[in-house]
């Protein structure tokens, strides 16, 4: 089962909390649980000392749950602190209305000007907010393309929109709350407009916040550091050992210089009795970034008085849906003298969570702002968690809820696409693919009968959730009913046996009252 990683790094006591400490909020991309040297699923298969010595120092959340096991809506929780369905974007509105109002919960949620995020809640309370690494989920406008996607990343035209295209990113991440925003991807990789960019830059991210880090201030700082890896490109060729000139911008005069050579990541690993895969040098390459921030703050003199959350956007190991592989999302919290809790906590925990508790950490009184998450610093202090906290998820044209043990999944397709001719779904499938081979990317399936997954309503579903598209015995159902005391791999449905007919009755009615506050329709 995947269980991934939130580090809320702590360095400040208890007691200094409500003195505005420093925090940094590490999100990394894509990560498994085999990633991770303190889940069962990694043990010893890693050399990640600095994500290692966060875990081994905090607490190990083992019950934190994300809502939308994507990247943009995933990171759209983590800055809003609500879920990805309170969007206010035109696209997100017009997929809704395409859908006769019905809420469609994907790569389309997108925060805007003028919502009220977790930097600007802070920046208005007296920090110094930035931001470095993948954007993915701020709506940033003027963006120009590439007629050609294998063109020249040296023509001089090329480089200028690229570079560009990053101001205006940079811009859009100042306009909802970031004081500063550098080094920045705007999208993954494969989808920066030219093929010849379309690498992995660990070390142009990592100066970025370093740079952030060393500027001058009289006041405390918010960092929100966005890795893009280990999501891929993950090949050697293009991720840790990948040209170390080329970026975002086009190809740098010079190489950053802020973490171990690359040349020296086989070597150490090799050494320490691991593997030597893209694997494993993708994670080492990872930790030496946290490794150069925890450094940073050490010269400064502001690793004591700094908080760190170090989390993975999603669970992995069933993306794209709202399976416990993809919204079971495990998370560490540590700050250097470890916290009453103890070192692991089974409490209910959410993606929605984050923003109120970093707010309480940070000592601001968020009580008139409208979160759907619930501060946890409680729960870190040692206090008893909630009893019967109801967990809600949603993504695509799929919404689950967790009750304790009980889990119920609802999926709805609107009319029209239960409708779809074959002659259309075939149209939409050649234009979908024909885009995806003009970019060099993966080809899910070109059967236009193909049943369309939960998240995209395109024959065979879309790539990101392509490994978990109908992987489940009940996928196809649409209604789910499953118990994860005796059943967590939800394996057996359960909603078609009379004896749990009450139960799915009762978990529709939970489910139907958490709806009710929520924009657009999902009708049950």
């Amino acid at each position: 089962m995947m269980r991934k990683l939130l580090i809320v790094v702590g360095l400040t006591a208890l007691h200094a909390w409500a003195e505005k400490p420093n925090i940094i909020f590490f999100i990394a991309d894509d990560m498994l649980p085999r990633h991770f040297n303190c889940l069962p699923e990694g043990k010893g298969k890693n050399l990640t000392p600095h994500i290692d010595r966060l875990a081994n120092e905090g607490v190990v959340m083992f019950e934190q749950h994300c809502a939308s096991p994507i990247c943009t809506p995933s990171r759209y929780n983590v800055l809003t602190g609500t879920y990805a369905s309170r969007a206010q974007n035109n696209w997100f509105a017009d997929v809704a209305k395409e859908n006769g109002g019905q809420t469609v919960v994907e790569f389309n949620t997108h925060i805007v000007k003028g919502q009220t995020t977790l930097p600007a809640l802070l920046k208005a309370r007296g920090y110094t907010t930035g931001m470095v690494g993948k954007n993915h989920v701020v709506e940033a406008h003027g963006l120009r393309s590439f007629k050609n996607f294998d063109a020249s990343a040296t023509d001089p035209k090329n480089v200028s929109i690229l570079k560009a295209n990053h101001d205006h990113v940079c811009q859009a991440m100042r306009e909802i709350g970031f004081d500063y925003a550098d080094r920045v991807y705007h999208n993954n990789p494969d989808f920066l407009g030219l093929h010849e960019v379309a690498v992995q830059n660990m070390d142009w991210i990592t100066e970025g916040g370093i740079d952030f880090l060393k500027g001058k201030r009289n006041n405390p700082f918010f960092l929100y550091f966005a890795t893009t890896v280990p999501h891929g490109p993950s090949k050697a060729s293009r991720s840790w050992n990948a040209n170390p000139l080329i970026s975002p911008v086009g190809y740098l005069d010079k190489a950053p210089d802020v973490q171990p050579a690359r040349f020296t990541i086989p070597e150490r690993i090799k050494e320490a009795g691991l593997p030597v895969n893209d694997d494993t040098c993708n994670m080492l390459w990872l930790d030496d970034a946290v490794g150069a921030l925890i450094q940073t703050l050490e010269e400064t003199g502001e690793l004591d008085d700094t908080i760190i959350f170090f989390y993975s956007d999603h669970g992995q190991m069933s993306k794209g849906t709202l399976y416990q592989g993809g919204v079971h999302n495990p998370c560490i919290v540590w700050k250097k003298d470890g916290f009453p809790v103890g070192k692991t906590s089974d409490a209910l925990v959410h993606i929605v969570d984050f923003a109120p508790t970093i707010l309480e950490m940070a000592g601001v009184d968020y009580a008139p702002t409208d979160f759907d998450g619930k501060s946890y610093l409680s729960i870190l202090k040692g206090e008893p968690a909630p009893t019967e906290r109801i967990m809600y998820f949603e993504l695509g044209y799929a919404r689950a809820i967790r009750k304790g043990n009980w889990k119920y999944l609802a999926v709805r397709y609107p009319e029209h696409l239960e409708a779809m001719s074959e002659e259309k779904r075939r149209r939409v499938l050649e234009e979908w693919n024909a885009e995806r081979y003009r970019k060099h990317l993966e080809i899910v399936t070109e059967d236009p009968k193909a049943p369309f997954s939960h998240l995209t309503a395109i024959p065979g579903g879309g790539h990101a959730e392509s490994r978990s598209t109908g992987s489940y015995p009940g996928y196809f159902d649409s209604d789910q009913l499953y118990d994860l005391s005796q059943d967590p791999m939800e394996q057996v449905n359960l909603a078609k046996d009379p004896v749990y007919q009450e139960t799915l009755e009762e978990m529709q009615r939970e489910m139907q009252i958490i709806l009710s506050t929520l924009p657009g329709e999902f009708p049950l």
